[in-house]
């Protein structure tokens, strides 16, 4: 056998995998987006009527614009509460027991489903919930709080408690495989440690900001049950939008919402790896 066809056939089976379980699924929703529909069924055809009602519909620039709300908001706490974490877990806990006592801790809630972590928060923000009932008591508050529950705000938390764990790690390993010494000579150069913190440590960790950032932001893009669960059917979100063409049967059209969510997603991600250069980084 000629040797120059061993690496084709090495990334032959890869290559199989990738094409059934991702290219052609996102080429099938593709020309879905094209077909037609009424009340009772799907009609194969090629109309742009699907992309024509989505892009004109102000319902739809909102419902964009509220998801990227909720993208930037979740990105900027997740992001904050992964670089502390991390940064304390790499630089302040010396052991490895217990780094990986902590990573424990982080991970342990994941061996349960989302949704019941994110059920678990409605009987502690709720108005007669563990929260309410204990500032009630204490005096802090004369009646219960209603924005805690079925809001904007329980939305965003929901978030941040599902996906900080993927901000935290990449950061965490980056911050890992930084040279101590490179921290040593800045200190014996005369920096303080906020000098450190941003000429050394940040600038080395932009690898891992930047696969959590891609992480967090597609997450919360594409995520529905979230939103209908601690919203109370309040807010709503592109993923969303596209869960209630479904349950309508409007398959095409909620297949045009997902190519217009794909672009924007990539767009970001692109503009990401812009700003970051992950592959030259690492």
């Amino acid at each position: 056998m000629n040797k120059n066809y061993i690496p084709y056939l090495q990334v032959a089976p890869l290559t199989f995998v990738f094409g059934a379980f991702l290219v052609i699924p996102i080429l099938t929703i593709v020309v879905v987006s094209f077909w037609d529909y009424d009340f009772a069924r799907i009609i194969p055809d090629f109309v742009l009527t699907n992309y024509k009602e989505l892009l004109s519909s102000p319902v739809t620039l909102r419902t964009y614009l509220n998801t990227l709300r909720y993208a930037a908001i979740v990105w900027v706490v997740t992001l904050a509460i992964g670089f502390t974490i991390a940064y304390f877990l790499a630089f302040h806990v010396r052991s490895d027991t217990w780094q990986t006592a902590c990573f424990l801790i982080c991970t342990v809630p994941f061996l349960t489903s989302n949704i019941i972590r994110m059920i678990s928060w409605i009987p502690f923000l709720g108005r007669n919930g563990l929260l309410n009932s204990a500032l009630v008591n204490a005096g802090i508050v004369n009646q219960p709080l209603e924005f805690l529950l079925f809001s904007d705000f329980a939305v965003v938390l929901a978030f941040v408690h599902l996906y900080t764990l993927f901000m935290i790690v990449p950061i965490f390993n980056s911050m890992m495989r930084i040279d101590r010494s490179l921290i040593e000579a800045a200190y014996d150069a005369g920096a303080n440690g906020l000098q450190v913190l941003t000429n050394v440590i940040i600038p080395l960790c932009k690898p891992g900001i930047a696969i959590g950032s891609i992480f967090v932001v597609t997450l919360v893009m594409g995520d529905f049950v979230t939103v209908r669960f601690m919203s109370g059917g309040q807010s709503a979100s592109v993923g969303l939008m596209m869960a209630n063409a479904i349950s309508l049967l409007q398959y095409p059209a909620a297949a045009a919402n997902a190519v217009i969510l794909l672009i924007v997603v990539l767009l970001m991600v692109a503009g990401m790896m812009r700003i970051v250069d992950i592959r030259k980084e690492l």
